[in-house]
């Protein structure tokens, strides 16, 4: 026996391997591993095909409609009569139709298995809230359809009668669908297990499942070989001409920054559970205000300040290429009515109406990044990626998440950035749990 295998450890016995190490080993987990990548490809396709008709129907109802009735821009008035039906069909799914339309969004992101006959209720709040104005992103809709297909496709071929089972294949087809919407499947993977609330030795067994159906299923959208893939919207910024490094100052500001839009984020959010409250007892004139309290919003944005009441109403992702390509181009007192507004919007969408928090919060960190780049030695890329980092982490409290997301957003500028994004992300999420505990919300 050589020195090298007397110092060598033994491999684990099957008596001191953990759980999920067994688990792992197991025939079983195998064949979920082989349905996980089964279901990629379809939930991508499901995916695809929501968000395919949620941007056909939000081109029609802001660009192909007022140009019909000769509008050379989108009237101040436009977002109110659209917003009224559309509170009107998300509280009939809320209030009539199984699932409730889905989960309520200022509870973070729901990954809990969705039933087949709570998928008409979902895509009819998705399909009549999200195109016609909420200030919500589509997200949320795209988990739960995520899920709910994945259990679709599994059935025939396996019955997965092992909670443990069904809760994997869950958060695989959540990972796959949610790829399709932030351009990455490992942005999406990260979420989910974030949202899930696991870590240590069941982190591995479960990542795995989620990683192996958002990367077969986003094969759908890069394309393999002579298939040249699907092309769909996706949260994305456009190249941006960014300093080399972040400077002292950026970094300095950075904390003081991401403190207050942690602070901010939180008055959102107490509007969003006073909101939720009034919507437990009254669902259908909870979300009829809330979808009024958007377009009077909206109208009020676009009377003050000449602009597309568009900019206040939806989940802002179209927006972030021109505020994050021409930050001159907005002056501080739009900037300032932009947050003010659709914050206002936001805040009631989260807790009467039916979508994702996610899309919004990176809009308005964005413009929160723009408005406070005037500072002294605060560059504009550097505030909208703290910005970005800081709103993100502070409304759904998933750092890790939230860190690679906006990481990935940055493109070209990501390797220059990530320090800032990381102090803005750890400083906010930090806030955010202090003023909650501060208030009684959670415990220390």
């Amino acid at each position: 026996m050589t020195t090298e295998d007397q110092g060598a450890p033994a491999p684990p016995s099957e008596e001191t391997l953990s759980d999920e190490q067994q688990a792992a080993r197991t025939r079983g987990y195998v064949g979920v591993l082989l349905l996980a990548a089964g279901v990629g490809i379809p939930v991508s396709l499901v995916a695809f095909g929501f968000l395919a008709l949620l941007h056909a129907l939000e081109h029609t109802v802001w660009v192909t409609l007022p140009e019909d009735l000769g509008y050379a821009d989108v009237p101040w008035w436009w977002a109110v009569p659209w917003l009224l039906l559309g509170g009107v069909l998300v509280g009939v799914a809320i209030k009539w139709l199984p699932g409730h339309g889905g989960h309520v969004p200022i509870d973070g992101l729901g990954i809990d298995p969705v039933a087949a006959r709570a998928v008409p209720g979902i895509l009819l709040a998705a399909l009549g809230g999200l195109p016609l104005g909420v200030v919500l992103g589509p997200e949320a809709p795209l988990l739960a359809l995520g899920s709910a297909f994945a259990l679709i496709v599994v059935r025939p071929l396996a019955a997965l009668e092992e909670p443990a089972a069904r809760a994997l294949i869950t958060l695989a087809g959540a990972a796959a669908a949610l790829a399709a919407i932030f351009g990455s499947p490992l942005v999406a993977a990260i979420f989910v297990l974030e949202a899930a609330g696991l870590g240590g030795p069941r982190l591995a067994r479960v990542v795995l499942p989620a990683l192996l159906s958002s990367g077969v299923g986003f094969l759908v959208f890069t394309g393999m070989g002579s298939w040249t893939g699907l092309e769909i919207a996706s949260l994305s910024l456009p190249p941006l001409d960014g300093p080399a490094r972040p400077d002292l100052g950026d970094v300095l500001w950075t904390v003081p920054f991401a403190v207050a839009t942690a602070f901010a984020v939180r008055q959102v959010h107490h509007l969003g559970r006073w909101t939720r409250t009034l919507a437990s007892s009254r669902p259908m004139a909870a979300a009829v205000g809330a979808a009024l309290v958007v377009g009077l919003s909206a109208a009020a944005y676009s009377l003050l300040t000449g602009r597309s009441p568009e900019e206040v109403t939806l989940s802002g992702q179209g927006m972030l290429a021109p505020l994050a390509s021409d930050p001159a181009a907005w002056s501080v007192p739009v900037l300032i009515a932009l947050i003010a507004f659709k914050s206002l919007g936001y805040g009631v969408s989260l807790g009467a109406l039916r979508g994702g928090a996610i899309f919004p919060a990176v809009l308005l960190g964005a413009a929160a990044g723009v408005l406070v780049s005037g500072l002294p030695g605060y560059g504009a890329i550097p505030a909208m990626a703290a910005g970005m980092g800081a709103a993100t982490a502070a409304v759904l409290p998933y750092p890790v998440a939230s860190a690679v997301l906006v990481v990935i957003l940055l493109g070209s500028n990501a390797a220059a950035m990530t320090p800032v994004v990381l102090i803005a992300v750890v400083v906010a999420f930090v806030s955010e749990q202090i003023i909650a505990t501060q208030r009684g919300r959670r415990p220390a």
